[in-house]
Formats: C-alpha cells, sequence, structure tokens
C-alpha cells in the first residue's frame, strides 16, 4: 500500500480548468494524478444529501480517497457545557455527510486551551469525544484529532495521541505545518525528525494508526504565538521542508494519506509532494 495525496478544498486551478462544483474534484483528482481529497466545511455544512452523494459516487468512479474535516466551531474543550454539548450535533451531521460520500476520515480541532488549564482542557475533550463515540457507536468513520497550530490551543501531538488512546476509533491527523509553527520553527531539519512522530505515534497508539496516518501539510508563518497563516510551496522563510518527509515515508514503507493545505495551490502542492515521493521508491 504506497502513500495517497491530495488537496483539501478546491485549488485555484481547479477553478481556472472551469470546473464549479465539488462533485467535480474527484475527476480533477484524476487527471492531475492524484488520489485523496479533503472536503473542508470548516464554515458550515452547507451541501445537502445529493450533493455529498454526488460526491461519493465521483470518488468512487476516479478512485479518489475521501476525508471530511468538520466545521471549525465545534469546541470540544468548551468551558460552556450547553455549548460543548451542543459540538455533538455538528459531529452528527459531519457524519451524515461522510456517510453519504463514503468517506473514511472525519477530521476534528481539538479546541481551545486559553482560558483553563491545558488539563482542564484536555479532560474536557476527551469527554465530549467520549460521548460522541457512545452516542455514534456502529460509525465505519474514523474520528480524527488534528494537532494545532497556535500555541493557546489544544493540539500538541502528545495531547493528541493522549485523546486516540481512549479509542481505536480516533486517530490523529498530524498536521506538520502545525506542529512546526507552534513550536516557531525549526521542528523538522531532517527525516529523523518526522520519523520521530510516527514512532511515537506506535509507541503510544499502535503500528497500524502509525503506518496509516492522516496528515495535514503546508508551509505557515508563524509568529509569537503559533501559526499565522497558511502558504504555498513557492515560500522560502518559514517551513517546514516537504522532501525529509517524503524520504522518510518512502524508506520506512509507511503509507499515510497526506492532504495539502497550502493557500490556493493545494493541488499543486500536493502534486509535488507525490512525484517527489515517487522518485524515493
Amino acid at each position: 500500500m504506497s502513500a495517497l495525496f491530495g488537496p483539501s478544498g478546491n485549488s485555484l486551478s481547479f477553478y481556472k480548468a472551469g470546473f464549479k462544483h465539488s462533485y467535480e474534484e474527484p475527476a480533477y483528482m484524476s487527471s492531475l494524478g492524484l488520489d485523496a481529497y479533503e472536503y473542508s466545511a470548516g464554515n458550515g455544512i452547507t451541501g445537502g444529501e445529493q450533493v455529498f452523494s454526488r460526491i461519493g459516487e465521483e470518488a468512487k468512479k476516479y478512485g479518489i480517497a475521501l476525508s471530511f474535516h468538520t466545521p471549525y466551531y465545534i469546541s470540544l474543550s468548551g468551558i460552556d457545557e450547553e455549548k460543548r454539548l451542543k459540538s455533538l450535533d455538528y459531529i452528527e451531521k459531519s457524519l451524515w455527510a461522510c456517510h453519504l460520500m463514503g468517506a473514511d476520515t472525519m477530521v476534528i480541532h481539538a479546541g481551545s486551551a486559553a482560558k483553563i488549564s491545558r488539563s482542564e482542557a484536555l479532560r474536557l475533550a476527551c469527554d465530549t469525544l467520549y460521548k460522541a463515540l457512545e452516542k455514534f457507536p456502529d460509525t465505519p468513520v474514523r474520528f480524527g484529532v488534528e494537532t494545532m497550530g497556535k500555541v493557546n490551543q489544544l493540539g500538541t501531538l502528545e495531547e493528541v495521541l493522549t485523546i486516540c488512546k481512549m479509542d481505536k476509533r480516533l486517530c490523529p491527523v498530524v498536521d506538520f505545518g502545525h506542529l512546526n509553527a507552534r513550536d516557531l520553527g525549526g521542528v523538522f531539519k531532517d527525516e529523523n525528525d518526522y520519523r520521530r512522530v510516527f514512532d511515537r505515534t506506535a509507541e503510544v497508539l499502535d503500528d497500524q494508526r502509525a503506518k496509516t496516518m492522516h496528515c495535514h501539510f503546508s508551509k505557515i508563518e508563524y509568529g509569537a504565538s503559533g501559526e499565522k497563516k497558511h502558504l504555498t510551496f513557492e515560500d522560502t522563510v518559514f517551513g517546514p521542508d516537504f522532501q525529509p518527509l517524503m524520504e522518510c515515508i518512502a524508506k520506512d514503507g509507511l503509507s499515510p494519506r497526506i492532504i495539502c493545505e497550502s493557500d490556493g495551490t493545494m493541488a499543486e502542492d500536493a502534486l509535488t509532494m507525490k512525484n517527489c515521493y515517487l522518485s524515493k521508491l
């Protein structure tokens, strides 16, 4: 099994090529030689049953692996209990979309740790996800918990792995750009720096969740508080560099799904990573 590559959302080139609708994305991915696509519902789930079903049909037709990014306003660690538990409704609607699309992974932000201690934020996030797993015990969709890029957000690698220890249905979504930004750069200098992430995941969780990890990748500008904005691969100031990651996964026989979140050039930059990866095999 090989690594898979694709974009999060629709790149500028998708629209320049004359496409208009997300259900056309699988055909566009196939034409580029990519094999994954993450539907982004960060600002809310606006599609209907027909739209999500059509995306799923097209993805199956072209052999594109699908994932789904849940709304940003989900608050797993919110201190207002009513709002926090309202997240279960948003998760339910996200699962509905995933099932229609045939998406196998649902990406969720862990939440904020700005107004409470990190330990309390972690406890609340675990409680929310535990309730979600209890409420939807039979879903085949993996709950992916993402590492985050701002210092005051819950979502260091260790925090995400701790959450995912609760249940086999929870998987880490490692965003290498986020981890690099929250530590103010220099985290991923060579392939061993990337390898440590996969090794740590296998140590805390299991080999399968490490080998088939769902990943996000982009270069990200950062400041004292961490992440500021996503960039493209043309940037030469901020990192991280994708090439050592490609060397790591090729050399170690890993098969992650790597979703590119570059600013507008996510399809092109995903293809750049895939071509680099293939050259290392």
